[in-house]
């Protein structure tokens, strides 16, 4: 087979990425050389990888920076309405490669780091992940931020700049260990400090209540210093700001309290205060009611509303003071989006500023912080849910505790008014939850606090309706809506996919890239030979390529002609990495049985990270490798079926193997997963999907049509009438020959030979509580990866589907998404106004 184009060597050839002018090249060598001899090398005499890598990541910032300036003076000159996105998480992964393709500087680049005799691929590799975030709400965070700057709104993303983000995992013996992900280790070229804007944060202390109003003394103070990372847009000359803060101590900390020669012990403390920002909490779904992550709520909500109030009050449009008094017309200059419930403390903060410190009364507070604030719900599953302790709030923030009480108070007072004498109706509705342990739930101060509450899926949105917030439905339905997430084009197709990227632009020119809607034109095409040849040719070249990415890194050998079929996400119960696996299983045990018949070869790739502390998790990866230990050493099942387990799954290796995967799997118990956005970057980039209909793998299937998807299994229907009647896996595993096979195999050591009873556990929580019905779902799922294989082997008819759900996966842009958020909940329109570009003299 003929050896592939490298990313390079088609980049020349490719439109999309910006002629390399002869101008640019010269400009960016010459940039380049002089980063590389006067801010590095100094008084070395040769230069490292990582001193390239720096040399062309400050070249390429140096093209950022007028940009920016510029932009964030044309808001202060219009004063737009500003939109905050606060997040706990933001999962950036790289930002080199993005950079330069958003400003189109990537094929100039490419051309001049080649003429200085360097692989531009090879110093990209460099670069570490930004991994501030678990999955996929950090991941979506990240999009949105690329989307607003694509449609120049005017947009900043608030969170925390941990000095570790989520763990790197290794796997040893099949185990999950995890390492501390010292990311900036070498530093972090993108951000920048800005000192001159580091605020105070409060902690601890008591609330005095006097005539002249409420004071919170006494706190501990913790100082929260912003560092900024531009953001820029899709070629318009937007570049945003996402501002993470990190805690730094006051230089009095500690020192004030008598301590007569604890000098030393004083400046060692500092560390206690310095730890609020420190490590990323590594749990996907689930909640850990631990001091120190509802101090990282609070420290980045606390910052950000003080800059918020900051900007407002010192705009300079429209308002003749040198800052503005009144909060009156806030809500019309500030919009703030929570990122589920991590945020919520912004809606008390917000009432606290208002009422305590700018002495706004509180009814009119309420009003503006109401309108100010719109909220996401990301989560439907109870574990997940926020639910803080009210003896920890009280002693962390006490003057909190006090304003939700109020909040409470007023809103049960207004529920009870609507239902009189519905004493369960206001139990349901409390933000406070009674019991052994009273505690506070923070999606119900939310829903309360916000003028707007949103899923991110149809099928989701629909779910938070009619149970999670059912009530709160009944009360005020105008409040809820749906806004479908979405993924940006520039990373998930132009950066990672620069082959298909290409074939498509051929077709249909690039305004897709910043209107994905334009992918319909495709449709038009579906029985082209030439389309079918290139779509298919470029996702070989990509499963060759990573074959060998694998070979290299891994030292596995995998054949590049089987069907790539890949299941990565967090590992959880819900998401039935199990399911999985038992069709693993099931087509070990086929072959071992007869030899002789043909089957489709296939390599089954599973990756995702486990929470340190989620056993049932690290078991399935330990099931994963143990399964693969026995399958990939059997001479007679040979190259027909290999297992691999994906070590490290991060953004950066996603980027891989998204576009070389064949069968995308979206496998969740129906009703589970709120939307999924790995399903979108898979179809986006020419994988099939296996699935149920659950999260956006419905939108999906209605878009492409699912005849188009493999879609099986329980509806949300099946799943509450077997909830009714009651699961019991017994009756599968009496009743399924091979699914016992499978389960005893696995249950007796035939995986773990060392250890028979290793998967024991895993087993009995199969047969007897699994809360997400694995079992029942299995035959059907073992029925239509049949269909799948039957598809893969006439390749023309599979390339077609492929191309049809390319051409329909339009609307799972987040430009589309963001777009809908811009109108129906943060009042203002996207701009296509691009920003002067810093070359213009200013008027």
């Amino acid at each position: 087979m003929a050896k592939p184009l490298t990313d390079g060597e088609r980049r020349k050839q490719i439109s999309v990425r910006g002629l390399a002018g002869l101008g640019d090249v010269a400009e960016v060598r010459k940039s380049f050389n002089r980063h590389l001899h006067f801010t590095l090398v100094k008084d070395r005499n040769v230069a490292t990888r990582r001193d390239y890598y720096l040399a062309l990541a400050h070249t390429v910032r140096d093209h950022l920076v007028g940009r920016w300036i510029r932009t964030q003076q044309h808001y202060y000159e219009r004063d737009p309405k500003r939109i905050y996105y606060l997040s706990l998480e933001f999962y950036m992964g790289r930002t080199l490669q993005n950079t330069m393709v958003n400003l189109g500087l990537q094929n100039a680049c490419d051309e001049a780091i080649y003429q200085l005799g360097l692989d531009l691929e090879e110093l990209e590799e460099i670069e570490e992940d930004a991994g501030l975030g678990n999955g996929g709400l950090g991941r979506l965070a990240a999009c949105f931020l690329d989307s607003m700057a694509t449609l120049g709104l005017a947009a900043y993303g608030y969170g925390i700049r941990y000095e570790f983000g989520i763990f790197n995992q290794k796997i040893v013996n099949g185990w999950q260990v995890e390492e501390a992900d010292d990311w900036l280790r070498y530093g972090n070229p993108w951000e920048k400090a800005r000192p001159e804007y580091m605020l105070p944060v409060h902690f601890y202390g008591r609330v005095e209540h006097s005539p002249e109003g409420v004071c919170w003394l006494d706190t501990q103070v913790v100082l929260a210093m912003p560092y900024d990372t531009p953001v820029p847009g899709y070629k318009n000359d937007t570049v945003n700001t996402m501002r993470l803060w990190s805690a730094k101590a006051p230089n009095d900390f500690k020192l004030h309290d008598f301590n007569v020669g604890g000098y030393i012990e004083a400046v060692l403390d500092r560390n206690l205060a310095e730890n609020i920002s420190r490590v990323l909490y590594p749990n996907d779904n689930f909640f850990e009611g631990k001091e120190l992550r509802l101090k990282q709520e609070y420290f980045v909500v606390a910052a950000t509303l003080q800059d918020i109030i900051r900007r407002f009050k010192s705009s300079k449009f429209g308002c003749r003071d040198p800052v503005r008094t009144s909060f009156e017309t806030f809500p019309d200059k500030v919009a703030i989006q929570l990122n589920d419930t991590h945020p919520a403390l912004a809606i008390p903060e917000l009432m606290r500023i208002l009422v305590d410190v700018e002495k706004v009364d509180w009814d009119k507070a309420w009003e503006i912080t109401r309108k100010t604030c719109a909220y996401t719900n990301h989560t439907v599953l109870p574990e997940a849910l926020e639910r803080w302790p009210v003896s920890m709030f009280e002693k962390l923030l006490p003057r909190h505790l006090e304003i939700v009480y109020a909040i409470n108070q007023r809103h049960l007072d207004h529920v009870a008014a609507l239902f009189p004498g519905d004493v369960d109706r206001l139990r349901r509705m409390s933000v406070i939850e009674e019991g052994d342990c009273k505690r506070i739930n923070m999606a119900h101060l939310c829903v309360i606090g916000s003028h707007a509450v949103n899923g991110v899926a149809r099928i989701h949105s629909e779910i938070v309706k009619q149970s999670v917030f059912k009530d709160f439905y009944e009360l005020e339905p105008e409040k809820f809506q749906n806004k479908t997430n979405g993924i940006t084009p520039r990373r998930w197709l132009l950066l990672c996919n620069p082959g298909l990227a290409d074939i498509i632009v051929e077709r249909i020119g690039e305004g897709f890239l910043t209107d994905l809607s334009q992918l319909k034109k495709l449709l038009q095409l579906l029985s082209d030979e030439a389309l079918i040849r290139d779509v298919a040719q470029v996702k070989q070249e990509n499963k060759v390529k990573f074959s060998a990415f694998l070979e290299k890194e891994y030292g596995v050998k995998v054949n590049p002609s089987s069907m790539f079929d890949v299941h990565v996400k967090r590992i959880h119960e819900y998401k039935r990495q199990l399911l999985n696996c038992l069709h693993v299983v099931t087509l070990y045990n086929r072959i071992k049985k007869d030899p002789a018949q043909a089957f489709v070869p296939r390599t089954v790739m599973i990756g995702g990270k486990a929470a340190p502390g989620y056993h049932m998790a690290k078991m399935i990866i330990k099931l994963v490798t143990s399964i693969g230990d026995v399958v990939n050493h059997d001479p007679v099942v040979g190259d027909r079926l290999k297992v691999i387990f994906l070590e490290n799954y991060r953004v950066s290796l996603a980027e891989k193997v998204i576009p070389a995967a064949d069968l995308s799997q979206q496998i969740s118990t129906a009703g589970t997963e709120a939307s999924g956005t790995g399903n979108m970057k898979f179809m986006l980039n020419g994988a099939l999907t296996i699935g149920t209909m659950d999260g956006a793998n419905v939108e999906m299937a209605e878009e492409a049509g699912a005849e188009n998807l493999f879609i099986f299994g329980l509806r949300v229907e099946d799943v509450e009438a077997l909830d009714q009647k009651g699961y019991n896996a017994w009756e599968y595993y009496d009743s399924l020959p091979e699914l016992r096979q499978a389960v005893d195999q696995i249950s007796s050591g035939f995986f773990s030979p060392r250890e028979p009873d290793c998967f024991k556990g895993v087993v009995d929580m199969l047969l007897n509580h699994d809360r997400f019905k694995v079992f029942a779902d299995y035959e059907a799922y073992m029925e239509c990866q049949a269909r799948v294989d039957q598809l893969y082997r006439n390749p023309k008819e599979w390339t077609k589907k492929v191309i049809r759900n390319i051409a329909c996966s339009g609307k799972f842009s987040s430009d589309r998404t963001i777009m809908e958020y811009a109108r129906d909940i943060w009042g203002v329109e996207p701009s296509a106004l691009k920003t002067p570009p810093p070359s213009l003299p200013r008027d």
